[in-house]
């Protein structure tokens, strides 16, 4: 397939994952999507993985976007794409999250070339319980909100994590706050993390009821509500201390944060647009029945804290434009206002409508989306017109 045979842009029908943890209304409410089972309705996926690839219509027929990109790579990824990465390097989402998702830690690329050709070498099922690495790619993530989106973040300051628990007064670990008191660096964080994961027995429930009894009577505070709200989903996980050690943040629409390798973090509540590398290795650290393997977990843990001021990330604007720029070349992601813009493929692209309908152009072709639809745009496709009615998301790679 030549460039000529592929057109300049290509209408999506997305996926639906269904994670209990996923909201019933929000991809109705937000974009008109139905959901006529009733069922959770957890994450949209846009692109090539093949745990739920996009469809495409290519000469009459309903392709996956996977077997189009494979039938003209360098058409629709473009050469430099194609030499460095193989396949789309990205999957975009939309996350509907209603239920908290587990604490998790994502490896770095090394981390996990290393860990998956480990577990291949040792023949573990890809698809067991206890598997850790899926692929040997890293996991870097950018969430931009819809909705407000509480979710945690990086670990606190070290002083601002003992401020919490010397609060709290939990005589079952006062032990492990003192050692970590004596020890106020990446080791002695480590270690008490590493020993709040594994509490077990009476000693753990002890702990887990005087966090529980004194977040109820803390409810005004952020931090606090969210250790009841959790409970009450999770109730027994260890997770429950996440709040005291990692920063809470509910991002506001608009705003937007990244999630690097080796940082624990969890989303907890609302709907956004995600973007990240082609992975699903994920390690795990709480607020999930899954298996949790702490040695490899704390061996892929960053135990440093985040600062405040790096959390959130701010745009680079130009004019109206918003441009999250990410320390990785796996993926970009840009906002464009309403109005007209002349857009140029570096990449293989995918353009979200977020707020309103969107017209897409190219000489004779052109591509209408509705709010909550996407488009596949070759990286052959060039110089192209975009005319918005709202605000317009759009994803591609470096090379």
């Amino acid at each position: 397939m030549s460039s000529r045979d592929l057109p300049s842009f290509l209408l999506m029908q997305n996926p639906i994952q269904g994670y209990d943890w996923g909201s019933h209304d929000s991809l109705t409410t937000l974009f008109g999507i139905p959901n006529p089972t009733g069922k959770p309705q957890a994450e949209l996926w846009m692109g090539a993985h093949p745990n739920g690839c996009s469809e495409v219509t290519l000469m009459g027929s309903t392709q996956k976007l996977s077997v189009v990109i494979d039938t003209a790579p360098a058409t629709a990824l473009g050469e430099a794409t194609v030499t460095r990465f193989g396949s789309l390097p990205f999957l975009f989402k939309v996350l509907c999250a209603e239920k908290a998702l587990s604490i998790q830690v994502h490896p770095s690329k090394a981390q996990a070339e290393a860990g998956f050709a480990k577990e291949e070498a040792a023949g573990i099922d890809p698809k067991a319980g206890n598997r850790n690495y899926k692929d040997p790619n890293h996991k870097p993530e950018l969430v931009f909100a819809l909705t407000p989106y509480q979710a945690m973040n990086g670990f606190r300051a070290i002083p601002a994590i003992l401020a919490l628990f010397e609060r709290v007064k939990l005589a079952a670990i006062a032990d492990l706050v003192a050692a970590f008191v004596a020890n106020q660096n990446e080791a002695g964080l480590q270690h008490f993390f590493h020993q709040l994961l594994i509490l077990q027995g009476a000693r753990k429930e002890d702990a887990l009821a005087g966090l529980l009894a004194y977040a109820a009577a803390h409810q005004d505070e952020e931090t606090f509500a969210l250790i009841t709200n959790l409970a009450a989903q999770y109730p027994g996980d260890v997770g429950l201390f996440s709040p005291l050690l990692l920063s809470v943040v509910t991002l506001q629409p608009g705003q937007a944060m990244f999630l690097d390798a080796c940082t624990p973090h969890a989303y907890v509540r609302g709907t956004g647009l995600e973007i990240m590398a082609n992975s699903d290795n994920v390690l795990r650290a709480g607020l999930t029945p899954k298996y949790i393997d702490v040695a490899e977990l704390l061996d892929c843990t960053r135990c440093l804290p985040k600062p405040d001021d790096q959390i959130l990330l701010a745009p680079r604007v130009e004019g109206a434009v918003q441009h999250f720029d990410v320390p990785v070349p796996d993926f970009t992601f840009s906002v464009y206002p309403a109005g007209e813009h002349q857009l140029t493929t570096a990449s293989a692209e995918i353009l979200f409508a977020i707020d309103g309908t969107v017209t897409l152009k190219q000489g004779d072709e052109m591509l209408r989306l509705e709010k909550g639809q996407s488009a596949f745009v070759p990286a052959a496709t060039g110089h192209y017109q975009l005319l918005a009615e709202g605000r317009v998301a759009r994803a591609g790679n470096r090379c």
